[in-house]
């Protein structure tokens, strides 16, 4: 099946995308355009089979301390240091298992290499689910302790980081 990722346009049809989870399908149809058009705080990539969305990523820059994180075992300055924040990542149910999902998170570790080159970032922190957190481990990701900055989402998500080193590294094994 061949695809293509490309930035969420306002013309995007969003009503019949249904990946069975209703927040996930509730925050693609309400607000994935809004948070990306008029408040600025994310972008949504979607992936498209035949003007059909059948997957997105909602990606945002975001920063942590490491000193907020009880097991991040990186040298790095105490101080908030950049990151690339994945918050949303779903697949339409008609098209989950055809490989969407691993294909929109290399595009989200590739977009972060250009964010590292750019302007800054150590990695890759994700909010996941907590049925998810399997598919991320199984690319590196780690759980990490928060001891501050908690968000009311937790503790239906796990927080799980991918190093920069590490993400290099796997890309240039794809």
């Amino acid at each position: 099946m061949s695809f293509f990722i490309r930035t969420l346009s306002k013309d995007d049809d969003k009503e019949g995308f249904d990946c069975s989870d209703s927040d996930l399908n509730q925050f693609f149809k309400k607000f994935a355009s809004q948070n990306q058009y008029k408040h600025y705080i994310g972008t949504t990539y979607v992936a498209l089979f035949e003007n059909k969305v059948i997957g997105y990523v909602t990606l945002s820059a975001s920063s942590i301390k490491i000193d907020d994180y009880e097991n991040l075992k990186l040298k790095l300055p105490k101080y908030p240091l950049p990151i690339l924040r994945l918050s949303r990542l779903a697949v339409d149910k008609h098209f989950q298992n055809k490989g969407i999902g691993k294909e929109l998170l290399k595009f989200t570790l590739k977009l972060a290499v250009e964010q590292k080159e750019n302007f800054g970032c150590i990695g890759v922190v994700v909010d996941a689910k907590i049925a998810s957190a399997s598919f991320y481990e199984q690319f590196g990701f780690e759980t990490i302790d928060i001891l501050s900055g908690k968000l009311d989402i937790r503790p239906f998500a796990k927080v799980m980081f991918l190093s920069m080193s590490s993400i290099e590294k796997a890309i240039r094994l794809t």
